[in-house]
């Protein structure tokens, strides 16, 4: 289907289309801005950068309900099925990371909690114009106008946007907005390209991935991981609010005699995610635990994958309180190599 364009005098009858089903758009939750769900057009805003929760979190929620129970039965009571929702705003970056997140959650073992809700939501993307200062998603495959998990893509033109379907879903939402939109001109798909083109060269850092898997392999005893760990809190703030990080823990909770078993996030930073019932910890420390992190990012995941379980968007570097820094860390892993 043929690039679309929607006027900004419009976009309320377009949210209307889409609210139809449950609609999710960035939002501030007290100070954090992450995607919530509209209750009315007023808290449609797509001015902003980046949320800093990933939309991963719509998908893969930080506590999940996977089924209930009453104590001494035997009859397990297991959520409906999820309801058909759309995310708004979507920036290329964390839409790339849900297909990172898909190949996990799809592996030896399908997930029907992630991949029944994956499969009943819409992706729009919206391409970036202002990269974040600690962006880096041309360096691992991305870029601003990246298409990849996207099903429409969002490109600001002032006056109105360019909508480019990528899916049968995207389509389809295309076809249904009917009169809402019109044929997208050459000049509509000039300037979006343009604006991608605008964006990309805004991005300011960068790291050549190429050989970094191989790398790390070399350094595993290396005294680096000691220097770049020794900041560390050990807070998991990079890995809570990573689009691709996907570790989780199961609890059961009781009150009375009703209870449910459910999933919630963890963080291979945290010291007790590794630590056995015999008391032994296999990452006993910081040190440890920042090698695992990066290893995993670059080297488990492209042998498991195929691909970097990064996606570039800064958010582990903007939110460490003590400025760990993952280019920083690569550097040094490039200048250790040689």
């Amino acid at each position: 289907m043929d690039s679309k364009k929607l006027t900004k005098d419009k976009f309320g009858g377009f949210i209307d289309l889409l609210s139809k089903q449950k609609l999710y758009v960035p939002q501030m939750a007290g100070e954090t801005l992450r995607f919530a769900p509209v209750d009315s057009k007023d808290e449609v805003n797509l001015v902003f950068s980046n949320t800093a929760v990933p939309p991963k979190s719509v998908l893969f929620p930080q506590t999940e309900t996977l089924y209930e129970y009453e104590a001494g039965g035997t009859e397990m009571i297991i959520p409906e099925g999820p309801e058909e929702k759309v995310l708004l705003g979507v920036r290329p970056c964390d839409a790339r990371a849900l297909t990172i997140v898909d190949k996990l959650f799809s592996w030896d073992i399908d997930d029907p909690y992630y991949l029944k809700k994956r499969e009943a939501t819409t992706i729009i993307g919206l391409a970036c114009q202002e990269p974040g200062i600690n962006c880096f998603c041309t360096s691992v495959g991305g870029g601003p106008a990246s298409t990849e998990g996207l099903d429409l893509l969002l490109t600001d033109l002032g006056e109105g946007y360019l909508l480019q379907p990528l899916t049968e879903k995207g389509e389809k939402l295309c076809q249904d907005a009917g009169e809402l939109l019109v044929d997208a001109a050459g000049e509509d798909n000039q300037a979006a390209d343009k604006v991608h083109q605008e964006a990309a060269e805004k991005i300011v850092r960068n790291i050549n991935v190429d050989g970094i898997p191989q790398k790390l392999e070399d350094l595993w005893e290396s005294p680096l991981w000691k220097k770049v760990s020794d900041a560390c809190l050990g807070c998991g703030a990079c890995t809570f609010l990573c689009p691709t990080c996907h570790c989780f823990d199961i609890q059961d909770e009781m009150e009375g005699f009703e209870g449910r078993r459910c999933r919630v996030w963890d963080s291979c930073m945290f010291k007790e995610y590794t630590l056995h019932t015999s008391g032994h910890n296999p990452r006993p420390t910081r040190r440890e635990r920042t090698r695992n992190r990066v290893n995993h990012k670059y080297s488990y995941f492209v042998k498991n994958f195929g691909t970097i379980a990064c996606v570039g968007c800064g958010r582990c570097i903007n939110n460490c309180p003590v400025n760990i820094d993952i280019l920083d860390i690569l550097s040094q892993v490039v200048k250790e190599a040689l």
